[in-house]
């Protein structure tokens, strides 16, 4: 019998992994070609790009809580090549309205919204297939190659992402499209998992389950307080950050494409080092103080313009990434070991609907707060103070993540004594 290597995750796995690294790299093409078309060829404002930016998270409150139980009832593969297919036609429509003379900011919004619903039904599937094609003990460094193929997507998109667009302009697009297609090649060839199940309770209870799960479970509570926090104040950055880079700083496309790939560096070094990080200080120390100083350093971009700004950038995006993949590393399988299989799906939706429900009000927060501060103080001082305010108001989300590692190892002593515990019990029940 041949014996797998500890490192060895399975062909499924490798699949999923393969399919997801093409993908996240062509997600980074259009998440940078969106805002630039809008800025350069649609001359938007910054409310207008806030509002783009809102649609793609906006399906999250809407279709979040139904996507959980729908996933739970069908067959998840083939959910997310499905998902995949939805999201390659929206692509498609962008440079098609271009060529065609038609392309506007609501067409922008409406496909972002398209690719954002066939993308909450595909996350609630991504995160269930990996606890169902890796075995428990290797989950961490599972997501760890996940996390390290986003970081990667990370550092080459934008590059990618700049020189398709200087020679394609819109037609860059076409490269995420077919992102999609090799992906969804990849959950083709799988070896069959996550069929659909038959689920007891009706729409409403299962609907009603993941909230409650997520929320008396002490861990888990703690965990979406510190994501809702986090996401009221990070998107803000996030979203301000191009309407800083080209019009405060006046910034080239290539210039900020290659401060962002740069930059990256860092996201794809968290990636590595997370698992290290986190068995030495614990997953819930580890996802706490990440938290914190993914945000801090997010004040960096005061230093802008007094130092270069391509440096700048570079340097903050580096330093945001590298504790984004550390948060990311550590969330995913605190919250996987809290509850059974069957209850993945309905208390992943939960959550994303929660904690990433509150992102497209903190989207378009930041547009309209930069339009409103753009008179008194210049765009560029706007964006700025704009950007540092959100990431204070991040910075919070420290706060309720203290107490995670504390139940965690609460909950590690509890489990060490029940074997021991139950003996003594098993005696005087004989006598």
């Amino acid at each position: 019998m041949k014996l797998r290597r500890p490192e060895d995750l399975g062909r499924g796995f490798n699949l999923f992994w393969a399919g997801q690294t093409v993908s996240v790299v062509g997600d980074r093409i259009t998440v940078f070609v969106v805002p630039t078309l809008m800025i350069f060829v649609l001359h938007a404002s910054a409310l207008q790009v806030g509002v783009v930016a809102m649609a793609q998270y906006l399906g999250i409150p809407l279709l979040g809580p139904v996507a959980g139980v729908l996933v739970d009832r069908w067959d998840k593969r083939r959910t997310m090549l499905v998902c995949d297919l939805l999201r390659l036609a929206a692509v498609l429509v962008i440079p098609l309205a271009y060529w065609l003379d038609q392309l506007s900011t609501p067409l922008l919004f409406g496909c972002v919204a398209v690719i954002s619903g066939a993308t909450i039904f595909f996350n609630v599937g991504y995160l269930i297939a990996v606890p169902a094609v890796v075995p428990e003990d290797r989950m961490v460094r599972a997501y760890s190659r996940l996390e390290g193929s986003n970081s990667v997507s990370e550092v080459a998109g934008p590059s990618i992402a700049a020189g398709l667009y200087s020679a394609l302009g819109v037609g860059a697009l076409l490269v995420d499209a077919a992102s999609y297609l090799v992906s969804a090649a990849c959950f083709r060839s799988m070896p069959r998992w996550g069929e659909r199940t038959v689920v007891e309770g009706t729409v409403w209870e299962r609907l009603t389950a993941g909230f409650r799960m997520n929320w008396a479970d002490p861990v888990l509570r703690r965990v979406v307080l510190a994501a809702v926090t986090l996401n009221s104040g990070g998107p803000i950055f996030v979203t301000v950050l191009p309407v800083l880079a080209y019009r405060g700083l006046d910034v080239s496309v290539g210039e900020f494409g290659a401060a962002m790939s740069v930059g990256a560096v860092g996201a794809l070094t968290g990636a590595v080092v997370a698992p290290r990080i986190s068995q030495r200080l614990g997953l819930g120390r580890t996802l706490a103080w990440s938290l914190l100083l993914h945000c801090l350093v997010g004040l960096g971009v005061l230093a802008a313009p007094a130092l270069p700004a391509g440096l700048v950038i570079a340097v903050t995006m580096g330093c945001y990434g590298f504790f984004m993949s550390c948060i990311n590393v550590c969330s995913a399988p605190t919250r996987q070991a809290r509850m059974s299989a069957e209850h993945q799906g309905v208390m992943h939706a939960a959550f994303r609907t929660v904690t990433w429900g509150v992102i497209p009000l903190a989207a378009l927060v930041g547009g309209l707060a930069v339009s409103a501060l753009t008179d008194p103080l210049g765009i560029r001082d706007a964006a700025r103070w704009v950007m540092a305010g959100g990431t204070l108001l991040a910075a919070c989300s420290f706060l309720p993540a203290l107490g995670i590692q504390p139940r965690l190892d609460a909950a590690a002593r509890e489990e060490k004594r029940q074997p021991a515990d139950a003996a003594p019990a098993l005696t005087e029940s004989a006598s």
